[in-house]
């Protein structure tokens, strides 16, 4: 059983909030996905808040987050099973916390940030990345 709103609940902070924090958590517990965050995430608490910025700013328009998401990505043992993988615990975890349309449209999010990423990183079948230097690392 998920405690899930209902249905008419509009997206929020709030919600978007429960979502990066319920599904961070399993990220950290993950066999898969684990071992690649675990090592790069100092401070979980302050990744989280970051996250919920940068997913609001996707979703709602907030523009709270500053940050460079393919500069944070590089450099790290990261491979497209990964993404794959990440992308179905991300909608899972969506249905588990918001109301249908709204996990139905933060997958959507995912899936274009997802793809565009992987395009950047190169782990696209038969693609090499952009191969551009990142600035502000």
């Amino acid at each position: 059983m998920t405690d899930q709103p209902p249905p008419t609940d509009p997206l929020d902070q709030q919600q978007i909030a429960r979502l990066v924090d319920r599904f961070y958590e399993k990220v950290r517990r993950d066999p898969m996905l684990g071992p690649v965050f675990n090592p790069a995430v100092d401070d979980w608490d302050e990744h989280k808040q970051l996250l919920t910025s940068f997913w609001s700013s996707v979703a709602l328009g907030t523009r709270s987050y500053r940050g460079n998401p393919m500069g944070k990505h590089r450099g790290h043992p990261i491979r497209a099973e990964h993404f794959e993988h990440w992308l179905v615990l991300w909608k899972q975890t969506a249905h588990e916390v918001l109301p249908a349309t709204e996990a139905e449209r933060m997958g959507d999010y995912a899936d274009r940030i997802g793809a565009s990423l992987r395009y950047g990183l190169g782990l696209n079948d038969g693609s090499r990345g952009l191969g551009l230097p990142v600035v502000g690392e």
